[in-house]
């Protein structure tokens, strides 16, 4: 089978909530020999924007939406251990990440944590709903380099923003690289309220990380 035909499947799985046929798509997807974070970004990730989408429009409620969640996770069991990834011999640092106050949004924040730790960081995830407040004190208590925010409702992106004003206003803005994610958000959203990284998706995040980190080591 091709591997768009795959990606359609996983897609699809995720849309109609029907968990065996994410399984079958991605137990198909590694048998073929395809990349999964392909299937992952062309298949369950477009599936979940689609349902959370419709979520947000009332289109579906939460219990459908919980269970498309399932579907994606179930796939993800499957696709995970084959993910590559770089040595983990070497750290490439401390991140903290979590989904910012009034949205409990986790999937695409879980799946930059979980590539971000095969990437070679130490991560800390918070989990969702987390306060301003709780960020910054967790940053602090972990050492961390970079403190990663995700929002995907237009109603909690401003806490993107609290937290960059907060940083800025206790002497700790140099001390931190901030980055951000969420449908939502974009670059002109990051340049606007001064965050350093703006994740467009999970790859485009890790590599921006990397990239970063290696500036501050030789800076």
């Amino acid at each position: 089978m091709k591997k768009e035909e795959i990606f359609k499947n996983l897609f699809d799985a995720v849309v109609e909530m029907n968990g065996q046929k994410g399984k079958d798509a991605a137990t198909l997807l590694i048998k073929e020999n395809y990349n999964p974070m392909e299937g992952i970004e062309n298949g369950l990730l477009k599936g979940m924007k689609v349902t959370g989408e419709k979520f947000n429009k009332l289109e579906i409620y939460l219990p459908e939406l919980m269970m498309a969640a399932r579907v994606f996770n179930s796939a993800m069991t499957i696709l995970k251990p084959h993910i590559s990834s770089d040595s983990k011999s070497i750290q490439k640092g401390t991140v903290l990440i979590g989904t910012v106050k009034g949205d409990i949004h986790q999937i695409g924040k879980d799946l930059v944590a979980m590539l971000l730790e095969t990437g070679g960081f130490d991560v800390h995830n918070i989990g969702e709903d987390v306060s301003t407040s709780t960020f910054i004190e967790e940053a602090g208590r972990v050492d961390a380099d970079i403190i990663a925010l995700s929002s995907l409702l237009t109603t909690t992106m401003a806490s993107q923003k609290d937290l960059i004003d907060i940083l800025k206003e206790t002497g700790q803005r140099e001390k931190y690289l901030v980055m951000i994610g969420g449908a939502p958000t974009s670059q002109k959203w990051a340049d606007d309220i001064g965050a350093d990284i703006y994740g467009e998706n999970a790859e485009r995040a890790v590599s921006l990380a990397l990239e970063f980190m290696s500036k501050k080591e030789k800076s």
